[in-house]
């Protein structure tokens, strides 16, 4: 007989457990770990005798291999669980075949085995299998189909990763408190973390969605596919959905708002604060074929005697996000577009140059009820970034991005191949 270090939870499910006096008392019927400490513990083992199962603490049990087989010995039959453990999940249970994301690998998978370590302090979950080898092992033929691979010189796909790098997402519902929950999602780019959030089933997406801060939430939320994006923010209490929709640009408010059924929508409005609710009312009222419904209403804008010192004190006080400087809008006193500068020129001009100095006023413009087909052929004309959008009186209303053209050109070719 041999002392294990590591096994595999598919090989010691059914093994016969020893008294110590070798007589049988039952077979593993499944693992208990505590889910508090960085990797899941051994906590007790679950019996079966017959029709009856018993809770027993692992500190009771000794594990061996011999002949190839593991062999379960309990020192002390009446060290028993009355009931399960607040904390604690059953591996078998809880844990095989459901969802994990792999951080590393930036996707959802699917728990096809466990792997094992006895250590001086415990046993512990190392590992989560999620290849075919596996699920071969689970049926019991892993070993006969490497046997056979091999004459072919053939390797049998083997995805073994590390509990440290994944994240446990579907046990919320077992009643299990994390002590942490979902907070490995968080490291990851929203864009990724949307792709995985769209791959869960629908209550589970819900629940991840919601364990995001709101700023979190906002971003990933412009990420999601319409189905889930809808999904999601109707899931959600209606303050927490306004709270989110708040951290957002209001031309992308208008865009979810636009997706929702209208009753859904004003009752978001209502709850959003005043400002952010009448701004976003207002794109709202226009068209789809408006170049309105496209403008961001996020800009930044100067007077033209400011110097390059003070627009750039400016704006490093105001940290803005990077789509709204790709150009910077001069204005006159009644707020009517005069002109654009580039974070260039003012980067590269002295710090006294006054923007009147630096600033370009041969700009293309738009207005807000232009129609959106127009946008596409100036911004390919003139290989703009951006173009800013006035009303009928001049007046700086905002501007249209070249992300936003192109989102809209792919929309409308979905909605054609529809």
């Amino acid at each position: 007989m041999q002392d294990v270090t590591t096994f595999y939870l598919s090989r010691v499910l059914n093994r016969k457990v020893f008294s110590q006096s070798d007589r049988v008392i039952g077979k593993v019927a499944d693992i208990l770990v505590n889910v508090q400490s960085q990797k899941p513990q051994v906590a007790a083992i679950q019996i079966k005798t017959g029709n009856k199962t018993t809770i027993i603490d692992f500190s009771s049990f000794t594990i061996v291999k011999h002949n190839n087989q593991y062999l379960f010995k309990c020192n002390n039959l009446y060290n028993t669980w009355k009931d399960v453990k607040e904390n604690t999940l059953f591996l078998k249970k809880n844990v095989l075949d459901r969802q994990l994301v792999d951080i590393d690998g930036r996707k959802l998978v699917r728990v096809n085995d466990l792997r094992l370590a006895i250590f001086a302090a415990g046993a512990y979950v190392v590992a989560v299998d999620v290849g075919i080898e596996g699920l071969l092992r689970r049926l019991g033929v892993a070993k006969p189909m490497k046997k056979l691979l091999d004459i072919f010189n053939v390797n049998m796909p083997s995805k073994l990763i590390l509990w440290n790098e994944v994240e446990t997402i579907d046990f919320g519902h077992e009643g299990i408190k994390l002590s942490s929950p979902f907070s490995k999602l968080s490291t990851l780019h929203v864009s990724d973390l949307a792709d995985i959030i769209e791959d869960m089933d629908s209550k589970i997406q819900a629940e991840v969605f919601a364990s995001l801060d709101e700023e979190k939430a906002a971003d990933v939320l412009e990420e999601l596919e319409t189905d889930v994006r809808i999904h999601v923010l109707e899931s959600m209490p209606i303050e927490k959905a306004a709270d989110v929709l708040e951290k957002m640009p209001a031309d992308e408010v208008a865009d979810i708002l636009d997706e929702l059924e209208e009753e859904k929508a004003q009752e978001l409005l209502s709850e959003m604060d005043s400002e952010t609710s009448e701004e976003v009312r207002e794109l709202l009222e226009y068209d789809d074929d408006e170049i309105g419904s496209l403008m961001a209403t996020d800009f930044i804008s100067f007077h033209k005697n400011m110097t390059v010192e003070d627009t750039i004190t400016e704006l490093r006080r105001m940290k803005p996000e990077s789509d709204t400087i790709y150009y910077l809008f001069i204005v006159d006193e009644k707020e009517r577009f005069v002109a654009t500068v580039s974070l260039r020129d003012i980067i590269v001009s002295q710090p006294n140059t006054t923007l009147s100095e630096i600033m370009n006023e041969k700009v293309v413009y738009v207005t807000d009820k232009d129609k959106v087909d127009s946008i596409d052929e100036i911004i390919s004309k003139y290989n703009l970034l951006a173009v800013p959008v006035v009303d009928k009186d001049k007046v700086m209303l905002g501007m249209v991005v070249i992300d936003d053209v192109v989102y809209n050109l792919l929309r409308s070719t979905r909605r054609r191949r529809l």
